[in-house]
């Protein structure tokens, strides 16, 4: 998968994910709770759900806009051929 540019609008043409870098400082469970989460076991968060209406879009963005490790990436999804 490559990197993509970021959606403005419903539907997606890929996902959001969040690598290794990640520092456990849960702005984006604060920002996007419905879509972001804690994994305990890694002590980092994880992509629970990819949005799916315009607002969790707009938090997810939010989310990836502030993240101070920058670790939050949105993949091209692979396409069939």
């Amino acid at each position: 998968m490559t990197e993509a540019p970021l959606p403005s609008r419903l539907p997606l043409e890929g996902r959001f994910h969040i690598d290794d870098t990640c520092i456990d400082c849960q702005l984006c469970r604060d920002l996007a709770p419905d879509n972001f989460d804690s994994d305990p076991d890694t002590e980092m968060h994880v992509v629970h759900k990819q949005p799916e209406d315009a607002d969790e879009l707009d938090r997810v963005l939010d989310a990836y806009e502030s993240c101070p490790s920058n670790s939050i990436q949105y993949l091209r999804l692979p396409t069939e051929e």
